[in-house]
Parts: C-alpha cells; structure tokens; sequence
C-alpha cells in the first residue's frame, strides 16, 4: 500500500474523481478518523477539504501511473 498527502478543493474533486475512477486499484481517502472511498463524489464532499487528506492507494496494477496522474493534487 502506498499513501499520499493531498490537497483538494472543491472545484479539484470532479477531476480527482475522474482520474482515480480509470483505474481499478482500490483507493480510500483519510481524514482524521473518517475514511471514505476515493471514487466516491458523495464520499469526498463529506470530509473537511480545508485540511490535507490521505490517499491510500492497495496494491494492484497501475499504482505508479496513478500517482504520477494525481501530480497536481499531491501537496508538495
């Protein structure tokens, strides 16, 4: 498993959506005790994106593509 800090807003979460749903590694987004499916638009408008979140990427095929896809997200 791989993690990964991110930045979103909500005018990114379309996007983010859109490019984790290509693939079909399993993905959950973390923030504070609450986790929720990264693929889910419901499920990322019920965290607090004023925070980072983490990304939690399973293992699987594609995990690197993925990641260098989420670039503009990532918070540096």
């Amino acid at each position: 498993m791989k993690s990964v800090v991110l930045n979103l807003s909500y005018a990114d979460v379309k996007d983010f959506v859109n490019t984790v749903s290509r693939y079909t590694v399993e993905t959950d987004l973390k923030s504070g005790r609450y986790t929720v499916d990264a693929k889910s638009l419901l499920g990322i408008f019920s965290l607090d994106l004023s925070k980072p979140i983490t990304l939690e990427i399973h293992d699987g095929k594609g995990v690197d593509e993925l990641i260098k896809e989420l670039k503009p997200f990532i918070k540096d």
